[in-house]
């Protein structure tokens, strides 16, 4: 059975069921939903969109000339929760390939932020990246007054183009899996309404 094709070639259902074994036989095992219920298929669902996503990964890489060597560390990129929030789970869990880092890289390289843009923040979250100041008790309390904007500027400036960038790798990859992905019923994206495990309701 092929759960879903990419650029035409075939993804196994055994693939999926490699996969899943692999989280079940792993040290998460107790956490994982259990097989057979809407939140099992939603768990292959997800395990699906993480094999396409690489193999789409893979095929852009080769036609860009992109391999995994010296690629960024993966902390480089998704440096906190927020930052794997941003960029989507099944992104997120790609990034820990090197080769999908690179990708990133070369995708994301010409991604900047303006001073405009920076200026804007720090007027928005002047305290943001202010120092913490000592406490009488030996912690560390708010500071009592924001940085000056010039004291801050390439945090800020560094911050703001993380950010734009996992958004402009999140945009291509989305855009480059909706031209090669197409997926069969029951390996929907799991946020998919259409398909009826999804739970999301409003």
């Amino acid at each position: 059975m092929i759960v879903a094709t990419v650029g035409g070639a075939g993804v196994p259902v055994d693939e999926v069921d490699a996969r899943e074994a692999r989280l079940r036989d792993g040290p998460l095992a107790a956490a994982l939903p259990a097989e057979g219920t809407s939140e099992g298929r939603q768990l292959r669902r997800w395990l699906t969109q993480l094999i396409v996503t690489e193999r789409v990964i893979a095929t852009e890489a080769a036609a860009l000339g992109v391999t995994d060597a010296d690629a960024p560390a993966e902390a480089e990129l998704l440096p906190d929760a927020t930052a794997r929030l941003e960029i989507g789970s099944v992104a997120a869990a790609a990034l820990a390939n090197p080769l999908a880092r690179n990708v990133f890289a070369r995708i994301t390289g010409g991604v900047d932020v303006g001073d405009a843009d920076v200026d804007a923040y720090h007027a928005r979250n002047p305290l943001r990246f202010a120092a913490p100041a000592p406490t009488r008790d030996g912690w560390r309390g708010p500071a009592p007054t924001a940085p000056s904007l010039d004291d801050v500027r390439p945090q800020i400036a560094e911050h703001l183009r993380a950010a734009a960038r996992r958004r402009a790798f999140r945009v291509w990859l989305d855009a480059r899996r909706s031209a090669l992905v197409r997926l069969a019923p029951g390996y929907e994206h799991p946020g998919d309404p259409r398909q009826p495990d999804n739970t999301h309701r409003h």
